[in-house]
C-alpha cells in the first residue's frame, strides 16, 4: 500500500527533492555572500566562483531552470571542491569536511539524469 502511494506521486516528491537541494545549494552561496562581504574570501577565487554559481544555480534548481545544466556545473563544482578542498586533508568524507559536497554530487548526478520533472521553467 506505501509503495502505491510513493508511485502514485513520485512526481511531486522528485519536485520536493529538485526544490530542496535547490534551496540548500543557495543557502551554501549566501553564507559565501557574508564571507564576502565580511572582507574574508574574495570575488576572485575558487571560493567566490562557488558563490556565484552556488546562488545563481540554487535559484535556477529551484525554478526548474536548466536544470541538467547547473546540475553538470553542480557536479564539476564538487569534483573541485572534494579534489582540492577535502581530500588533501584525508580520503574519507566523514573526516574531512567533505560529506555535504559528496552528497550534493549524488543529488546532481540525479538531477542531472531525470532533468527538471513537473513545475519547471524548462524541461531540460
Amino acid at each position: 500500500m506505501f509503495t502505491k502511494f510513493l508511485t502514485k506521486n513520485k512526481d511531486n516528491f522528485y519536485l520536493a527533492f529538485r526544490v530542496i537541494i535547490g534551496l540548500v545549494f543557495l543557502l551554501h552561496g549566501i553564507m559565501k555572500i557574508e564571507l564576502l562581504m565580511g572582507g574574508k574570501i574574495s570575488l576572485i577565487s575558487l571560493m567566490g566562483l562557488a558563490m556565484i554559481i552556488e546562488s545563481i544555480g540554487g535559484v535556477m534548481l529551484i525554478l526548474g531552470l536548466f536544470t541538467r545544466t547547473v546540475a553538470s556545473i553542480g557536479i564539476l563544482e564538487m569534483l573541485v571542491a572534494l579534489f582540492t578542498q577535502h581530500f588533501p586533508r584525508g580520503a574519507n568524507p566523514l573526516f574531512n569536511g567533505g560529506e555535504p559536497a559528496v552528497l550534493f554530487l549524488a543529488a546532481f548526478l540525479v538531477l542531472a539524469t531525470h532533468g527538471a520533472g513537473k513545475c519547471a521553467i524548462s524541461k531540460s
